[in-house]
């Protein structure tokens, strides 16, 4: 206790500054005078930077949750009876249902690229359902686990997705051209058609994978070559393969009744 008291007498001078300082502070603080406004607002201000910065910060971890949300909101509103309708009397002839995934593995600069997503064997995933994004086609099922997917890329050279042109129902194919994750090939186009920079190409319906009316992509540049009897055309795909953070998983409602009739037919 000597020693504190001997620190106090040492420091007296010190610790009355610092007393007076603080009383003089809340004093100006307290009064409606400019000074004191001053300290007011500055306050404030450190206050309102702090409350943002946490905020930010909220909404930021808080966007995986929102965005898986919206995701399965989107799947039930494509699901929901009167999406079915407009999407038959639009661009399908029968119900297709949407499950939600998230991508968990994806490549884009490889020869073969594929995605992987977590749905699976639990959520009644299986081989050759199509899956898409907000924006176009992405690829199609190829194995399934019990809690993931593996698809198989537009971004693929074994991949070829039946199309048609948007205006003339043309019947064409899309392949990827092994270079730009963001351009295929459209190819087996006849040569009387004339095609457009911006004409849209959509799937055909004719495969058991996607519904009839999805944007595959757009035309960049038409490739007219004399003497072929069919030509080519660079398209720019709708989706951002390189950006692909939640897609959709496309099930058919009636496509083992369609198998089995082509079944039937080449048992025959």
């Amino acid at each position: 206790m000597r020693y504190f008291f001997a620190f106090l007498k040492k420091y007296n001078v010190f610790f009355l500054f610092v007393i007076l300082e603080t009383i003089a502070f809340i004093l100006m603080a307290n009064s409606q005078n400019y000074h004191g406004s001053i300290i007011i607002k500055s306050t404030s201000q450190f206050s309102g930077s702090l409350n943002l910065a946490y905020t930010n910060m909220a909404d930021y971890f808080g966007l995986k949750k929102i965005n898986e949300s919206l995701m399965h909101e989107n799947a039930n509103l494509k699901n929901s009876p009167i999406y079915i309708a407009i999407s038959d009397s639009v661009n399908t002839k029968e119900p297709y249902n949407y499950i939600g995934a998230r991508v968990v593995l994806n490549s884009t600069h490889k020869p073969s690229n594929y995605l992987m997503l977590n749905k699976g064997i639990k959520d009644d995933i299986k081989i050759d359902m199509g899956v898409v994004s907000e924006n176009g086609i992405v690829g199609t099922v190829i194995e399934v686990s019990e809690n993931y997917c593996l698809v198989m890329s537009v971004l693929n050279e074994n991949s070829k997705i039946s199309a048609k042109i948007k205006k003339n129902n043309q019947l064409v194919n899309i392949v990827w051209n092994k270079i730009d994750y963001m351009r295929g090939v459209l190819t087996d186009i006849p040569t009387h058609l004339q095609l457009l920079y911006g004409d849209s190409i959509i799937t055909s319906g004719y495969s058991l994978v996607y519904p009839e009316g999805i944007l595959i992509g757009t035309i960049e540049s038409y490739n007219n070559v004399p003497g072929k009897s069919l030509n080519t055309a660079i398209i720019k795909f709708a989706s951002d393969f390189n950006s692909l953070i939640f897609v959709y998983i496309i099930s058919s409602l009636q496509k083992e009744e369609q198998l089995k009739l082509i079944e039937g037919i080449e048992n025959e």
